[in-house]
């Protein structure tokens, strides 16, 4: 079986600059929301503000994940063990998918309350709400950019954004509620709002965590078919002459990897030939790390030769199609 590391080479390092300078801006923006988190709070328990108290649960939570994310990347970091023959990577994937479940608790939580305000209405202190609300949105917005300005395809800096995002229209909620309490004294708005910030961050929230569920499921990543990649290898690849137990994923949402089986024509180099499919795969294809198994003839994993002197007790049986994907 022919792996070779070198192709990926350059791209590793590449991430790996991407991924520090990402994990500083987590980190950033982990402190930003932590900070004010405390102050949010002590403003919705004073005002008697939902929407403050539903932006400060927010920010409680995504000060915990945004915590979780850095030291995601800080494990990615770690060099591969003999029990973690990949590494760390994919614990940003999975802190991804956690930051998910985080924000449909947080927002059918917020729901709950909004139901029991707008069955029994409190009071509500606009001028002091807005004043902690127009604070909050500033502090999301700082978050927000520092974020922004990160790789938004890995799958754990966009649960990251996503986390400061919700917060940051949760401010803007809260700053239009006060506005309107202030105006009419209409204190319904305070609940109303609270609840379509949660409805507004839902369906982002169940893309991200079915995105990463996909990743960890070893699914073959949306960019990619892995039955045209296959056909694509047999018709530009010299002397392939069919590909078979092929496997694409991805490793964290942003790295793809494959493995197959290459049958070759008689007097193909072997070595020529799974350097020119790595080659095709990296550059057509975004796979940049490839295990590729040569073969002549008989597929190794084939139980045809083995079972042979038995072909006369399953005469009956339907030949096997051998062009087959697992």
């Amino acid at each position: 079986m022919a792996h070779d590391h070198g192709s990926h080479a350059h791209g590793h390092d590449a991430g790996h600059v991407h991924g520090s300078t990402d994990k500083k801006r987590v980190l950033i923006a982990a402190c930003l929301t932590g900070g004010f988190m405390v102050a949010e709070a002590l403003g919705g328990l004073l005002t008697g503000s939902l929407a403050l108290l539903a932006d400060a649960g927010h920010m409680l939570a995504d000060s915990i994940a945004l915590g979780l994310a850095w030291y995601a990347f800080h494990l990615a970091g770690r060099p591969a063990t003999v029990r973690l023959t990949y590494g760390f990577a994919r614990v940003k994937t999975l802190v991804a998918y956690t930051n998910g479940i985080a924000i449909f608790a947080i927002a059918l939580w917020i729901v709950y309350e909004a139901w029991g305000r707008l069955m029994h209405p409190a009071p509500v202190l606009g001028g002091p709400m807005l004043v902690v609300a127009v604070a909050g949105l500033l502090v999301n917005i700082a978050a927000f950019f520092v974020l922004h300005g990160g790789d938004r395809e890995g799958l754990n800096m966009r649960g990251a954004i996503l986390h400061v995002l919700g917060d940051l229209l949760g401010s803007a909620a809260a700053i239009a509620a006060a506005l309107i309490i202030l105006a009419t004294g209409w204190t319904p708005i305070d609940p109303i709002l609270s609840v379509l910030v949660s409805l507004l961050i839902l369906s982002t929230a169940w893309s991200l965590m079915r995105q990463a569920a996909h990743v960890l499921l070893e699914g073959v990543p949306a960019s990619l078919d892995r039955d045209l990649i296959a056909k694509d290898l047999e018709a530009t690849v010299k002397g392939v002459r069919e590909v078979h137990h092929m496997h694409v994923w991805s490793l964290d949402g942003t790295s793809n990897m494959a493995t197959l089986h290459a049958c070759l024509n008689d007097g193909i180099d072997p070595h020529v030939a799974v350097s020119a499919i790595k080659k095709r795969l990296a550059a057509e294809h975004g796979i940049d790390h490839a295990t590729v198994e040569p073969e002549f003839g008989h597929c190794a994993d084939s139980h045809d030769e083995l079972d042979h002197h038995h072909d006369h007790d399953h005469a009956h049986d339907a030949p096997r199609d051998r062009r087959h994907y697992h």
